[in-house]
């Protein structure tokens, strides 16, 4: 397997980038804001956890994502690989999903980090959230965001 791990700050193209590395290598796409934000729309209990967070700026639980990704990355066990999009964000995050990913026998293979100013990136997300609706592009919480 080829598991490909992308991260930059929010804004910063990873979506993109990452869809261009997909369509190239044949790989599985893992999003953790996409899948939080399904959680939250779907208003499970994840969800609402989920976005008890996310609204104010600040990261979900480590353990929770883990777990989350751990189910959905099983389900693309017979893939190429995977591109692990926006996440590890910590070193704990990344020592889990170390473990995580030694305990089914594959690993990362490559690291690609996007660097983008910051005051781009605050561009960037207002525009984006004026075209989605989505409610964490607003200037609180994307300085909250950048912060952290």
């Amino acid at each position: 397997m080829l598991n490909i791990v992308i991260f930059g700050g929010p804004g910063s193209g990873k979506g993109t980038q990452s869809e261009k590395i997909i369509e190239k290598y044949g790989l599985e796409h893992i999003s953790t804001g996409d899948v939080l934000r399904a959680e939250i729309k779907n208003k499970t209990e994840l969800g609402k956890i989920a976005d008890s967070y996310i609204s104010k700026g600040q990261l979900v639980p480590d353990e929770l994502i883990i777990d989350i990704l751990a189910s959905v990355f099983d389900k693309k066990k017979d893939s190429k690989g995977v591109i692990f999009d926006g996440f590890p964000r910590t070193i704990p995050q990344a020592e889990a999903l170390k473990k995580m990913l030694s305990e089914r026998g594959t690993s990362i293979n490559a690291v690609v980090a996007l660097e983008v100013a910051d005051e781009e990136l605050v561009i960037r997300l207002l525009n984006r959230g004026k075209i989605s609706g989505r409610s964490d592009d607003n200037k609180e919480t994307i300085q909250q965001r950048l912060n952290v």
